[in-house]
């Protein structure tokens, strides 16, 4: 079988509109997740034993589940029960309510690895709760987050391919419709491979140069 990638060329506008959709989905779905795990982490130190809890069985669930299962379920499950959503916004709030748990992971990890004596000094010269999160537990929990939550937002993007079961309009959704117009699934998914590559790699690089100027702004050391 000949490899011709010139019978791409007509077809890189709508791989180009699916790739952007990707990366609008996959920063949707990131912020939302963020927003939600530090949310699970504040409740879960704040919150009462049962809420606590409540928060400790749906990160159970969602950790044990496959992404796949909950996007069938959140797609042709729910609407049984008249919740009736676009399958875009059923994809952006399925990969924030699976990632979130994670991120919350992630978060209280890091806090915990906070030395407890530096919190203990500043609460005893008299520092406010938010100031002691801000100015001592933020600068040395980031550079331990880091490379993590690198991790998961590149898993993220990756396991924003399965969106495509699901009808929405993404990166793989345009490389299937242009595998049926062509008959070329060798060309077009070589392609797609390579643009996951790119895009995770660069990504990876971008976020590893972040830690580095955070690791020496607060001399702290790297492990890798």
């Amino acid at each position: 079988m000949a490899f011709d990638p010139g019978i791409l060329t007509e077809h890189v506008p709508a791989l180009l509109s699916g790739l952007v959709d990707t990366l609008w989905l996959c920063a949707a779905s990131a912020v939302l997740a963020g927003l939600l795990g530090v949310v699970l982490v504040v409740l879960r130190r704040i919150g009462s034993r049962p809420l606590a809890a409540l928060i400790d069985a749906y990160i159970a669930v969602t950790l044990a589940l496959p992404l796949l299962v909950l996007l069938y379920v959140s797609f042709y499950v729910l609407p049984d029960f008249g919740l009736l959503l676009p399958a875009p916004v059923v994809g952006v709030l399925t990969l924030a309510i699976y990632y979130a748990p994670y991120i919350a992971q992630v978060i209280q990890a890091a806090i915990d690895g906070v030395p407890k004596g530096t919190v203990e000094a500043a609460v005893a010269i008299g520092m406010s709760p938010l100031a002691v999160a801000r100015r001592i537990v933020a600068p040395q929990a980031l550079p331990l987050l880091l490379p993590t939550m690198t991790g998961l937002a590149i898993g993220l993007f990756k396991d924003s391919a399965l969106l495509s079961v699901i009808s929405v309009h993404e990166f793989m959704f345009a490389a299937k419709s242009v595998v049926s117009e062509t008959y070329a699934p060798l060309e077009v998914y070589c392609m797609v491979a390579l643009v996951y590559w790119a895009a995770t790699a660069l990504l990876h690089a971008l976020t590893r140069r972040w830690e580095q100027r955070i690791a020496v702004a607060h001399g702290i050391p790297l492990t890798r």
